[in-house]
């Protein structure tokens, strides 16, 4: 068996050890859609789900084995006749199919999960390895919380599984509970202790209970392992698995200090984390590193002169490698004034001094009621009433009608006259949004909506974010109000007003 010794193969788990953790369940067409989608990305093996655990898991599993041809294929069985025969059957007609069994091995599972003995474990691994070979060549054998199995045991476990047929061992932090220094230890131990290491790729699953999986995940390369199973945006059980964006950068970003590669196409990595969010309803927090609003955005004005120079002052990657058009240089309560000419520049301003002042100073007061400071706002500052506002809510009012809510707003437009509309939909966001539709004559299909509160007691205010990708663009909006609703129509409003303004400036380039 030839192994790279400068290659990893990135194992995705996020249809099945991700879409099982609560929250994140999908249909069968999502996760169809999401497998191509990983396969698209350079996945080396992509496991599909559990097929003995639900007829709807057998059935994806299925479907995605016949569909997607260029990544390996797996399927999750314990080391029981059923569960490895349903794999075989969901698996019959993959390109490249993959038998991943697993059993507990750590002595707290032997005792007080399978009630079975070292032999016992020893003999369900073999039985479990030789059955899944008369199916398959390609087996992936796991010893199901390996970190707190003793370490001379796992040697034997893992020996009896390699003598069995097994190809690839996976030794899992099941718990989270490693550090880097233990698990980099621990993959040198059984590189150099289990017979037939040398014809095996080890693999690591790490968990992120305690905020490590990534960290440990590195580490586990740098004692030997050669797979790493991991998630997109690291979605997983409880707190999670090691999120293959953060892993694959890492080893990209960092590649003199690792000397090893992936085969993931970077720059589709932010839409496969999008794409996930879409599916699940579930977005990623802000400052989530690669994929989040915030990765490559900079407010702190020290930090924005600094781009301004050089960008390589304060960003170790290009956005564009992860899939970003580009940086952001947000203004918001602590930008300066460098970011804030340069913004009004490219708005067609050139101020002096005393002017710039003057605008950055108001732009400060806007910041008490709404964090960031939009071009909107800015050419508001600058014209005053030459600039157009775009669509305005006035009033709104919302009904339920059994299950459905109707919902009729009144809007003023960008000429400044009264528009109303009124339109039904599952729910008052829908309904909302569905009749703003219907007034402005502009539609979209959000990429993702967010309610926070802002401030506490009397004071507190409602803050909604709003994401809409056309055409390749991203438009964001965020609107600001005691009342929740209205300032999801702001921020609705806001994506709208972007998106009218972009199309009229295209239209005056053409005819231009």
């Amino acid at each position: 068996m030839s192994i790279s010794k400068d290659h990893v193969r990135i194992f995705d788990t996020t249809l099945r050890d991700g879409e099982q953790s609560p929250g994140f369940t999908m249909s069968a067409a999502q996760k169809i859609a999401f497998a191509h989608a990983l396969a698209d990305l350079g996945v080396d093996v992509i496991e599909a789900g559990f097929p003995n655990s639900s007829p709807a898991d057998f059935g994806a599993v299925q479907t995605i084995a016949k569909e997607v041809r260029n990544a390996s294929i797996a399927g999750l069985a314990r080391c029981h006749q059923g569960d490895i025969e349903a794999c075989a059957r969901a698996l019959h007609d993959a390109a490249k199919p993959r038998i991943h069994v697993f059993i507990s091995t750590s002595p707290l599972h032997r005792e007080h999960k399978l009630n079975m003995s070292r032999e016992q474990v020893i003999e369900r691994t073999i039985m479990g390895v030789e059955l899944a070979r008369k199916y398959v060549d390609d087996i992936e054998f796991s010893a199901e919380d390996a970190f707190r199995t003793e370490h001379d045991y796992l040697v034997d476990v893992f020996s009896a599984a390699v003598a069995a047929g097994a190809r690839t061992l996976n030794v899992p932090d099941t718990v989270g509970y490693a550090t880097p220094d233990e698990i980099r230890e621990l993959f040198r131990y059984l590189r150099a202790k289990v017979k037939g290491a040398d014809d095996v790729i080890f693999s690591a699953h790490c968990h992120n209970d305690l905020g490590l999986a990534v960290a440990n995940s590195l580490a586990a390369i740098e004692g030997g392992a050669r797979q790493v199973e991991c998630t997109i945006n690291g979605i997983g059980e409880r707190a999670g698995n090691a999120a293959m964006e953060e892993l694959v950068m890492a080893l990209k970003v960092r590649g003199g200090w690792y000397g090893v590669d992936t085969g993931i196409v970077t720059p589709k990595l932010l839409d496969t984390s999008r794409l996930l969010s879409r599916f699940t309803g579930i977005q990623v927090q802000r400052n989530k590193a690669i994929v989040g609003q915030n990765a490559f955005a900079h407010e702190s004005g020290i930090h924005q002169h600094g781009m301004l120079k050089n960008r390589d002052t304060y960003e170790i990657m290009r956005p564009q490698d992860v899939g970003w058009e580009d940086s952001q240089l947000v203004l918001g309560r602590h930008s300066g004034r460098a970011a804030v000419a340069d913004r009004l520049r490219t708005l067609g301003h050139v101020l002096d001094d005393a002017r710039l002042d003057e605008v950055i100073a108001q732009a400060k007061v806007m910041t008490q009621t709404q964090h960031e400071i939009h071009d909107a706002d800015l050419l508001r500052l600058v014209e005053g009433h030459q600039h157009a506002p775009g669509w305005e809510v006035v009033r709104m009012h919302l009904t339920d009608e059994g299950a459905r809510t109707h919902a009729r707003v009144e809007l003023i437009d960008p000429d400044r006259r009264n528009v109303q509309h009124e339109d039904h939909g599952d729910g008052p966001i829908a309904a909302l949004f569905a009749a703003l539709a219907r007034a402005s004559g502009v539609d979209f299909e959000l990429e993702s909506y967010e309610v926070h509160s802002m401030g506490i007691g009397r004071d507190a205010r409602g803050e909604a974010n709003i994401s809409a990708r056309i055409g390749g663009e991203t438009y964001t909006g965020q609107g600001t109000s005691r009342d929740v609703l209205e300032a999801s129509a702001i921020a609705w409003l806001a994506v709208a007003n972007k998106i009218q303004r972009a199309a009229s400036c295209l239209r005056f380039a053409a005819s231009a």
